[in-house]
C-alpha cells in the first residue's frame, strides 16, 4: 500500500513538473513573439535601437553568467570578446561578401578560439586572479584597438583606408539583404539571440551542464566522480566566447561604423555588475542585464534627461542589494517577492471578507 501511495504521489509531482515547464515555455513563447512581432509596433526608432542593442547585450551577459554562474569562473574579459567579435564581424563584412550568416559564424569561432586561448590559465587559477587576468585581457583589447582602431573599408590585415580616419562617407558595415531597415535588423537580432540562448539551455540541460555542476561545488569532488575538468572548463570558455563573438558580429551591423572608443575596460566591470544584478544563475538574469546595461542609461539620460552617475549609483545600489539579501538576482527574488506579496493580499482579502481584523 505504501509504494503504491509512494508512486502516485511520484506521479503528481511529475505531472505538477510537466505542467510548470508547459506553462513557462508558453509564457517565453509568447513573450518572444511580442518582442519580434507585436513591440516594434509601440515604440519608435530610438526604442527599436535600444532594444537591438539589448538582446545583444544580453547574450553577452549569458557568456558571464555561463562561466560564473554555472562553472564558478569569474571571467572580466566578456566586452573584450564582444569587442573582438565586433572587429572581426566589421574586417569580414568589408573584405569578403559571404553571406550574414556565415559572418556570424566566422566572427563566433574567431572569437571562440581567441576566449579559449585566454581560459587556458583558468585550468590552474581561480576567484580574484583569474579575475585580474581575464580584466587585463580587456584592458589589452582596449589598447591595441585605440592603436589599430576599427576596419573602415581599406586593404591589409586591420582594414584601414590610406588616410585610416572613419568619415561620413565611410561605408556602413553591411546587414543581411532580408533585414537592412532597423525594425527589420530588430527582429533578425532577436531571433538570433534566441537561437544563442537555445543553444546555451541545451548544454545547460546536458552532460555539459551536470559536469559544470559539478565543478562548480567541488573541482576534487567532481575530479574523483570522473570529470574532465580540463575539458569542461575549456567547454564553458568556448561556449561563452562563441556567443559573444556572434554578438559582437551583430553589433557591428547594428552601429554601422564601429569605433574602438565605443568599448572600455571598465564595461567589462559593469556588464559583470549587471549580470550578478540580473542573476548569474538563471538565463532570465541574463535579459534583465541587458535592460539594466542598455534601457536603464537610455531612459536616464535620452529619455528624462538625468545625470547620467545616476545609474552608477543605481547599478552600486542594486549590487548591494545583491550581495547582502538577493545572491540569485532579481531573476530569482522578484518571483518569490511577488508570490509573498500575493499570499499577503489573499489572506488580507479573506480575512476582510469574513469580518474579521487583520493582524498587524
Amino acid at each position: 500500500m505504501s509504494s503504491t501511495t509512494a508512486t502516485s504521489a511520484g506521479s503528481r509531482r511529475a505531472l505538477e513538473l510537466d505542467r510548470r515547464t508547459f506553462a513557462r515555455g508558453a509564457a517565453v513563447v509568447l513573450l518572444l513573439v511580442f518582442a519580434i512581432f507585436a513591440l516594434p509596433s509601440f515604440v519608435g526608432a530610438d526604442w527599436i535601437t535600444t532594444f537591438t542593442s539589448v538582446a545583444i547585450y544580453a547574450v553577452a551577459a549569458l557568456g558571464f553568467g555561463v562561466l560564473y554562474g554555472r562553472v564558478g569562473l569569474i571571467s572580466l574579459g566578456q566586452v573584450a570578446l564582444l569587442t573582438i567579435g565586433c572587429w572581426v564581424g566589421a574586417r569580414l563584412a568589408y573584405a569578403t561578401g559571404m553571406p550574414f550568416p556565415f559572418l556570424l559564424l566566422a566572427a563566433g569561432g574567431v572569437t571562440c578560439a581567441i576566449g579559449v586561448l585566454v581560459g587556458l590559465p583558468a585550468l590552474r587559477l581561480s576567484g580574484l586572479y583569474l579575475a585580474l587576468i581575464t580584466l587585463m585581457f580587456a584592458g589589452a583589447t582596449t589598447i591595441v584597438l585605440a592603436v589599430t582602431d576599427f576596419p573602415n573599408g581599406g586593404g591589409g590585415f586591420k582594414g584601414r583606408s590610406v588616410t585610416g580616419a572613419l568619415t561620413t562617407e565611410t561605408p556602413p558595415v553591411r546587414r543581411p539583404g532580408l533585414a537592412e531597415g532597423d525594425t527589420a535588423y530588430y527582429r533578425y537580432t532577436v531571433i538570433v539571440c534566441a537561437l544563442l540562448f537555445v543553444l546555451v539551455l541545451v548544454h545547460v540541460a546536458a552532460k555539459p551542464g551536470r559536469a559544470w555542476a559539478s565543478i562548480r561545488e567541488s573541482e576534487p569532488a567532481a575530479l574523483a566522480a570522473g570529470v574532465n575538468i580540463t575539458l569542461y572548463k575549456l567547454w564553458a570558455f568556448a561556449l561563452a566566447s562563441f556567443i559573444t563573438g556572434v554578438a559582437g558580429c551583430l553589433l557591428a551591423a547594428q552601429v554601422g561604423v564601429p569605433r574602438a572608443i565605443t568599448f572600455q575596460t571598465q564595461d567589462s566591470l559593469t556588464l559583470a555588475a549587471t549580470a550578478l544584478i540580473g542573476g548569474i544563475f538563471s538565463l532570465w538574469g541574463a535579459i534583465v542585464s541587458g535592460l539594466f546595461q542598455q534601457l536603464v542609461p537610455f531612459l536616464f539620460q535620452a529619455q528624462w534627461g538625468w545625470n547620467s552617475n545616476l545609474v552608477l549609483i543605481l547599478f552600486g545600489v542594486g549590487l548591494l542589494q545583491v550581495l547582502l539579501t538577493a545572491p540569485g538576482g532579481l531573476a530569482q527574488q522578484f518571483p518569490k517577492d511577488m508570490a509573498r506579496l500575493y499570499k499577503l493580499a489573499a489572506s488580507r482579502v479573506r480575512l476582510f471578507a469574513a469580518g474579521e481584523k487583520p493582524q498587524p
